[in-house]
Formats: structure tokens, C-alpha cells, sequence
């Protein structure tokens, strides 16, 4: 992934990247979208409500292909994943039909939740905006956490686990 171009503010300062370029290596996963006439304002760019709901669709993707996903939509399952919080940075504008890639990874994992960084890039390899949100495994009978077992761990952190070649850099 080339690191070429933030807008022209490559070295803008966000809290959750302590160095861009070993923060912009870490990203292999990424799922496609391209911007819907629906999802840009008057202005004609993308409506900032947009990237959370394109970090959804990809953080699905990433936790289905570590295998999470069929757990927790099974019927009856004892937990489930919650999103604590979620923010966003928006670094250049993106406009109706461009093709973005929004990338997805792993930044820590904690006992019962997981922090989860993003990454959306245009065609070009501009970096449009970043983000990152802690996603919490509760059990449903008592809406507490529950720590991932070290197998869980594993999966998140990507040990051993192969990302399809369609969702790779």
C-alpha cells in the first residue's frame, strides 16, 4: 500500500496513530464500496454520517472472514458484539461514484473488547479518512463482558488465519 498522499497533511495528528508509516502497514483487509448518489450532501461530497456506516459494512466482513460472525448471528447465541465507541477523521473530501477501499484492522485486543482502526482510501491512494472504535463481546443474559478465549485472541490478532485474495492490498 503506497503511502503517498493525506490530502496534503501527511503528518496530521491523530490520537490513535503514534507513526503513519507503521500504522499504514499494519492494513491488509479492505472491503470495496463505491459512493452512492444517496450517500453525498448538497454540496455533492460524502456526508460525514457515511464512513461509519462504510466501517460497519467492512468491520462485518473482517470479523466474518476471522470466522466471528456465524457465532454470534447463530439463534441462541449466549453473546454478542457491541460497539462502545466509534470516531472518525476525515482527512479529503470524496464525491458520487468514487471507488473507495476501506481497510480494516486489528490495534489492540483486550480482555472482552477489541479496538478496531480504518482506513479509507480513494482509486488514487489518497487517504480520504481513518478511524478507530472499541467493539465489546457481552454475554446476552447479563450485558457484561466476556473475555475472548485465547483461540479468540488468535483469530482477531491474525495468527495463522489467510485473508481472501479479494480483500487483500
Amino acid at each position: 500500500m503506497n503511502n503517498h498522499s493525506l490530502g496534503g497533511n501527511w503528518l496530521k495528528n491523530i490520537s490513535y496513530i503514534d507513526d503513519w508509516t507503521s500504522w499504514l502497514e499494519g492494513f491488509e483487509f479492505y472491503q470495496p464500496v463505491t459512493v452512492r448518489f444517496s450517500e453525498t450532501d448538497m454540496f455533492g461530497h460524502l456526508n460525514n454520517t457515511v464512513p461509519f456506516i462504510y466501517f460497519e459494512q467492512a468491520r462485518i466482513a473482517f470479523l466474518h472472514e476471522k470466522g466471528f460472525m456465524a457465532d454470534w448471528a447463530e439463534k441462541g447465541a449466549k453473546s454478542i458484539p457491541v460497539v462502545a465507541d466509534l470516531q472518525c477523521d476525515y482527512l479529503k473530501q470524496v464525491f458520487f461514484n468514487e471507488k473507495l477501499r476501506i481497510y480494516v484492522k486489528v490495534g489492540r485486543v483486550g480482555s472482552s473488547s477489541v479496538d478496531i482502526h480504518y482506513l479509507g482510501r480513494n482509486e488514487a491512494g489518497d487517504i480520504c479518512f481513518t478511524g478507530r472504535g472499541t467493539m465489546v463481546q457481552i454475554l446476552l443474559e447479563t450485558g457484561k463482558g466476556l473475555a475472548w478465549t485465547e483461540e479468540e485472541r488468535e483469530r482477531l490478532l491474525g495468527s495463522g488465519h489467510a485473508l481472501s485474495p479479494r480483500h487483500r492490498k
